[in-house]
């Protein structure tokens, strides 16, 4: 087969393959196959050449060294008085879990924990 026999194939079954990737979302490949008179071998043959051209030309860079793990240690002040039932003013509860929340609560950890909340 010269090239230009094979670039003319190549074209017609990268158009059916685009028109299959694309078919409904209720038509299952084998029945669009079925519907336009295509081959299910040849389909999956022509398919199978386009990943593995795909996959070549993506060149995965060589395996880097790991790179060195380092720690940092982050302080944590301690609180000032510990949080009891009786000085909580607020109570949000959402996704079977409970926030107990009292004046004490510094603004930018009320902050996020508003945020966390409505994330969950």
């Amino acid at each position: 087969m010269d090239q230009s026999t094979h670039d003319v194939r190549r074209a017609n079954w990268f158009n059916i393959i685009t028109e299959c990737q694309q078919r409904p979302v209720n038509v299952s490949v084998r029945q669009w196959l079925a519907d336009n008179g295509v081959k299910e071998k040849a389909y999956y043959y022509w398919l199978r050449k386009f990943r593995r051209e795909a996959c070549e030309q993506i060149r995965l860079p060589a395996a880097a060294a790991p790179a060195e793990v380092s720690f940092a240690e982050f302080p944590v002040p301690a609180p000032a008085k510990s949080v009891t039932a009786s000085n909580t003013v607020a109570v949000i509860s959402a996704n079977g879990i409970t926030i107990e929340i009292s004046n004490d609560i510094s603004e930018p950890l009320l902050c996020m924990l508003l945020k966390e909340v409505a994330h969950a």
